[in-house]
């Protein structure tokens, strides 16, 4: 009888040792998926853009092809398309709470974005940040360029950036009011445009030339997900809310999503 109970409390210590570090684990998850162009419509065609200022230096490389769209010739996915998770709410204030943030996050350091201008066109076309990540924009062109934005929360700019030089936002980056994307310009070069997302979390990506895309350290459990373009969020305006999915780790794998994303 004394053997029957002592291999019983070794057995619930066991367990007990053992549940709290599995269930840790359990918490978190890697998200994928791959966003792809409609398999019923023509892929969409990069034309030449109209190159009217420093036309020696911006061609020199040869003909300049639109950005807005890019979609792979061989799987159709879509490149650019920035995907992030949300709270299962439809109300569009509503943000991930301080335990849905995987533990790793608070040793993150503020990173730095760099966006270059090195042959009239802003590379990358778009960026994803984190709230309080440092922002630098280089000039390694032989011309001058400028960057032109108005935000709410990020200031507004019209600096001009000389040949082979750069200008740094003195400020992390902030949040914009409703999430919004900032477009960036440069006037001097009226074709040349971009944009930059900012979060107040971790859980976004933007997806590759293959249109794929991954997101880790998901908190499992019921969330949504968006799918944000440059011509529009998939889904329009109820799209704003995301799409429900039910995380559960250790890898959630998402069926390819296609996204119309030819200018409206």
């Amino acid at each position: 009888m004394q053997r029957l109970v002592f291999s019983a409390v070794c057995a619930a210590a066991l367990f007990a040792g053992t549940g709290p570090t599995a269930t840790a684990q359990n918490k978190w998850a890697t998200v994928k998926g791959q966003v792809v162009f409609p398999g019923d419509k023509e892929l969409p065609k990069r034309a030449p853009l109209n190159v009217t200022q420093d036309k020696d230096h911006c061609l020199s490389k040869g003909e300049i092809l639109d950005e807005s769209v890019i979609v792979s010739a061989k799987n159709k996915g879509i490149k650019n398309v920035v995907v992030f998770l949300r709270p299962d709410d439809t109300d569009l204030k509503a943000e991930l709470p301080k335990e849905a943030i995987h533990p790793d996050d608070k040793n993150r350091k503020a990173g730095e974005v760099v966006i270059d201008q090195p042959c009239c066109m802003f590379g990358p076309r778009v960026t994803v940040a984190r709230a309080g990540d440092k922002l630098t924009v280089k000039n390694s062109a032989p011309v001058a360029h400028n960057l032109f934005w108005e935000t709410s929360n990020n200031g507004s700019y019209n600096v001009t950036i000389p040949k082979m030089d750069k200008w740094e936002l003195k400020e992390g980056l902030a949040k914009e009011e409703g999430n919004r994307p900032i477009q960036y310009k440069c006037t001097i070069h009226g074709w040349m445009t971009g944009y930059v997302r900012v979060f107040d979390h971790p859980y976004y990506a933007i997806t590759d030339d293959s249109g794929n895309f991954e997101i880790k350290n998901a908190p499992v459990g019921k969330y949504r997900i968006v799918y944000w373009h440059e011509n529009g969020v998939r889904g329009g305006a109820k799209g704003r809310a995301g799409d429900p999915i039910e995380i559960a780790g250790p890898t959630l794998e998402i069926k390819p999503v296609e996204f119309d994303v030819s200018p409206k």
